[in-house]
């Protein structure tokens, strides 16, 4: 369902891009227009390059490796917990 969501909304930002761009003027150079057309186009292939990089997977392996390391530090915590634990129940 997430890759779908992401398929869809890329496929709506790519279409606002091709509607608009014949609108944009992009002729004076300088001009606050062409700006705004520049400063918009940017923000459009960057939502469009976001949704294809969410789509690719490009990031899943750094996912993977922060999950691991997650898990390892919750078992450190947990064998520090025990640990402790241990050395209060010898004091008594």
């Amino acid at each position: 369902m997430k890759g779908f969501k992401n398929v869809v909304y890329m496929s709506v930002a790519l279409g606002m891009l091709i509607y608009s761009l014949p609108q944009l003027q992009l002729r004076d150079v300088g001009s606050l227009p062409m700006i705004f057309s520049c400063i918009w186009i940017a923000m459009a292939l960057l939502v469009i390059a976001s949704h294809l990089h969410q789509i690719l997977g490009v990031d899943e392996e750094k996912r993977r490796e922060l999950k691991r390391i997650n898990r390892m530090k919750k078992w450190q915590l947990e064998q520090l917990v025990q640990g402790r634990r241990k050395m209060l129940q010898f004091r008594k």
